[in-house]
């Protein structure tokens, strides 16, 4: 079993920050990535920002410039630094990993999201 538990989700006003942190937890054996996903009401769930194995990294458009998403591999935690915050940012975000267990095979895993809203 994999657990993935955010944390840092609130409300803010725009131009704030915020960190987001995702914890991973379970029968991991190895991490292929980690990455940040949003879903903002009646939108698809886009990919925010993902981090790899060998610590390269992928932002979409819209917030490169303004978040950093960073790991610590001993703890396997990925975080979120979100400055500049919008209102456009307003959306669930969700933790999402790649990892594999025993088995060997890699599988894709979830967390249950946290609520980000930014005041306009």
């Amino acid at each position: 079993q994999v657990q993935l538990v955010e944390s840092g989700g609130d409300l803010v006003q725009a131009g704030g920050s915020l960190r987001l942190s995702c914890v991973a937890s379970g029968s991991i054996r190895s991490i292929n990535a980690m990455g940040w996903y949003r879903q903002a009401p009646g939108k698809q769930r886009e990919l925010v920002a993902s981090i790899r194995r060998d610590g390269s990294t992928n932002y979409a458009y819209s917030v490169k410039g303004r978040f950093t998403i960073s790991r610590d591999i001993a703890k396997n935690t990925a975080y979120l630094q979100m400055n500049s915050l919008k209102a456009e940012d307003t959306a669930v975000y969700y933790c999402n990993l790649v990892a594999s267990r025993t088995t060997g095979a890699y599988e894709t895993y979830w967390g249950q999201g946290t609520q980000v809203t930014v005041s306009s």
